[in-house]
């Protein structure tokens, strides 16, 4: 903070303050960082051996980036965090359009101040924060929006013919000199538009309607792609891709443990505000299969891709769908029932982008479906398989659970069961938790009834038991039975 007293360029120079360029001023700040053993990117999961290592070495080597990878994968996330590697303050010129640096001034403006005030020039402190600019591409984005036009009511307030190259307005990128500068979905740009970006990204300058200015920018260029756009709506030219430094693959998390960590982290205020209702370890973990089993899905569409965003919002939506239960039965507290999966649906259904024969099948169904094949992969690591045909004489660990629905052939679980009904109503079937005893001795008493509701869904998705939607709750019935009932 002590710098920011400096007010003029002699001053400055006294300082002994020395210019960096903004790649030098990245590289500089990450070396120490690396050297310090700081993580320079924060709450980034999954990536630390693979995408980080890639965005280091590029920084390191002064690159412009191209971050390629499916939607929901961080990768404005990572630009932004590219911020916490620039100085906290640098020197510009006061008044300046385009945060010119005092020591080697390019605007026209700039120039002159410092050519006629010299060390009295005035000078004011840019904060990091103020140094990140971001621009979406779109169909209608022009040359005028990121680079600069003629402006007819500066020429004419001025009274200055347009030959004068103080009626350029500037554009976003020459305003982002000295800033990190990212272009969001870079193959949506016209490729007219991303030609205008071949002199900036190689020679690092930019020229304006004709005019024989040229103004050398000194800017960190990050771009985001999604690999779907090169078909769907563009894609990126070729001699634009060859300029641009390093190309990084993303990636979504490659196992729940990650995926859990980045949901629990992008819902720590829906986790904080809704503290009464308790989720049992194992809901997380099919909630984050789910976002799995949708990425190998035959009914949705992989170029597309599934985001991490499904998780997060699913989660919120589960917290909401049992606290909503708690509010109708006048209950303080709850856990999260098998059931409550029901909730989450609309958070799937808007993240999902079905093929042909999945449009045919339904986005609900395949939304349920996915939520039934999460289930049934968790509990396939945590009980023995449920063979579909047993010979007389083998072990069947299911045997007295299928059992007790054919004599009892009749088991309801409503959404609007208050806890104490929901846990009597599983305690009757004594057999679930002898499995639980039996196979995961080591799980609590509040997630036990959560484990009772999974080994019914599986039993009942490997045909053992049917399953029926009563529109508020489920409904259990033999399998057998079922046939002979007519249902």
């Amino acid at each position: 903070m002590e710098i920011k007293k400096i007010k003029t360029f002699g001053e400055l120079k006294k300082s002994g303050y020395e210019p960096k360029s903004i790649k030098e001023e990245l590289r500089r700040n990450l070396l120490q960082k690396i050297m310090k053993k700081e993580t320079p990117f924060v709450g980034i999961h999954g990536y630390e051996l693979t995408v980080i290592p890639e965005l280091e070495r590029a920084i390191l080597s002064k690159h412009n980036i191209n971050l390629l990878g499916l939607r929901g994968q961080a990768k404005t996330r990572l630009a932004r965090q590219m911020v916490g590697l620039l100085d906290e303050y640098i020197p510009i010129v006061e008044g300046s359009e385009i945060n010119d640096d005092p020591f080697n001034p390019i605007s026209r403006y700039a120039k002159n101040l410092v050519h006629e005030k010299g060390d009295n020039t005035s000078i004011s402190w840019l904060h990091r924060n103020d140094r990140f600019s971001e621009k979406l591409a779109t169909p209608d984005v022009t040359v005028a929006d990121i680079i600069g036009d003629v402006d007819p009511i500066k020429a004419a307030n001025l009274k200055l013919n347009y030959a004068d190259d103080r009626v350029i307005h500037f554009g976003m990128i020459p305003r982002s000199t000295r800033c990190i500068f990212v272009i969001n979905e870079l193959p949506d740009l016209q490729p007219r538009i991303q030609v205008a970006l071949f002199n900036i990204l190689q020679e690092g300058d930019v020229q304006i309607r004709g005019f024989a200015v040229r103004l050398p920018l000194d800017i960190q260029f990050v771009f985001t792609a999604n690999p779907e756009d090169y078909t769907n709506r563009g894609s990126i030219v070729t001699p634009l891709k060859d300029r641009i430094g390093s190309q990084i693959l993303t990636h979504y998390p490659e196992d729940i443990a990650t995926a859990r960590t980045i949901t629990e982290q992008e819902t720590a205020d829906a986790i904080n505000s809704k503290s009464n209702v308790y989720v049992p370890d194992l809901a997380k973990d099919i909630l984050e299969q789910i976002s799995f089993e949708a990425r190998e899905n035959d009914f949705i569409d992989a170029k597309s891709g599934v985001s991490a965003r499904l998780s997060i919002t699913a989660f919120e939506n589960l917290l909401s769908t049992a606290e909503r239960r708690t509010l109708h039965n006048g209950e303080e507290k709850t856990s999260v029932r098998l059931g409550d999966f029901v909730g989450i649906i609309p958070s799937i259904t808007g993240k999902i982008e079905l093929v042909y024969e999945g449009e045919e099948e339904g986005v609900s169904q395949v939304a349920q479906q996915l939520i039934a094949d999460a289930v049934n992969t968790i509990f396939k690591e945590k009980f023995p398989k449920i063979e579909k045909l047993t010979k007389d004489g083998d072990p069947d660990p299911y045997a007295e659970v299928v059992a007790w629905f054919f004599e009892e052939n009749d088991f309801e679980l409503l959404d609007s069961y208050t806890d104490e009904e929901y846990k009597n109503e599983l305690d009757r079937i004594i057999p679930l938790q002898q499995l639980i005893e039996k196979y995961q001795p080591e799980t609590s008493k509040e997630d036990s009834y959560f484990l009772k509701e999974v080994i019914l869904w599986a039993l009942a998705e490997n045909k053992k038991l049917s399953k029926f939607s009563l529109g508020n709750g489920l409904h259990f019935k033999d399998l057998y039975g079922s046939y002979i009932s007519g249902l």
